[in-house]
């Protein structure tokens, strides 16, 4: 229990004036403060509201965010998509010379690799900002 400044404990020490700032937040009950990133505020009787993704999608008062949905769809097409485009791509040098496609089989995975990370590094930072965004409305409601 925090004493106001200037009593004396019983032992005649002066409390610490900083406890009466610290003291009421150390003493939060559990559950309090907004719901951990990606998650929705609980709904009545506690459960979370739940949109589906069509739900979402069509949401026009952009209450609830679709990007927490996509972006692992997007990830897996990406990959996907670029590693069927090598595979053409490396079809096609072969088709050209036998040289080109050598270093098309040699050095592709690496621009693949390159590009598949600044697609991972725009999801992330799209992912982000919506994580964000879902804090500050969590704060401001």
């Amino acid at each position: 229990m925090t004493q106001p400044p200037g009593d004396q404990d019983p032992y005649g020490q002066q409390p610490d004036p900083y406890t009466q700032y610290t003291q009421p937040y150390a003493e939060q009950p559990p559950g309090g403060g907004p719901p951990p990133y990606g998650q929705q505020p609980a709904g009545p009787g506690g459960q979370p509201p739940r949109k589906g993704f069509f739900g979402s999608l069509f949401d026009f008062s952009f209450e609830h965010f679709v990007t927490p949905m996509l972006v692992k769809a997007v990830y897996i097409v990406a990959i996907v998509a670029l590693g069927l485009g090598w595979l053409i791509w490396v079809a096609a040098s072969f088709s050209q010379s036998a040289g080109l496609g050598i270093a098309v089989l040699l050095l592709g995975p690496i621009l693949i690799f390159l590009y598949l990370c600044l697609i991972r590094m725009t999801l992330e930072f799209y992912l982000a900002i919506t994580r964000m965004s879902q804090d500050i409305h969590h704060r401001l409601h």
